[in-house]
């Protein structure tokens, strides 16, 4: 990420913050989140045949799920960023001396 775009974030941030400060977020996203639950609501019933009440309840399982999809692609990109590289201790095998931190870090006494 780039200066200019560092900044366009923090512009966007900064006014997003000062419009909630003056309006109630809820009123301004409503249509958009409604929007957003119409994708699901046409996902799992399609040709419009299930009740009202049936379709939202599957409305919102699928939004549920979309998440829930979300948060497991979301962890297992955290986990893989976590593994870190060891470092070789000369000998070729990839282990590092024995009482070294394969982080590089000072030990503290």
């Amino acid at each position: 990420m780039g200066a200019a775009d560092s900044l366009a974030s923090l512009r966007g941030r900064i006014g997003g913050l000062a419009l909630a400060a003056q309006r109630d977020p809820r009123e301004y996203t409503a249509a958009a989140r409604a929007a957003f639950l119409v994708r699901f609501e046409e996902m799992v019933d399609p040709d419009g045949l299930l009740s009202p009440a049936e379709r939202q309840r599957r409305a919102e399982a699928a939004k549920k799920e979309h998440f829930a999809r979300l948060a497991l692609k979301s962890a297992k990109t955290r986990a893989s960023k976590k593994k870190s590289p060891i470092r070789s201790n000369g000998s070729g095998d990839g282990t590092t001396p024995q009482g070294a931190d394969p982080y590089g870090e000072t030990q503290r006494t």
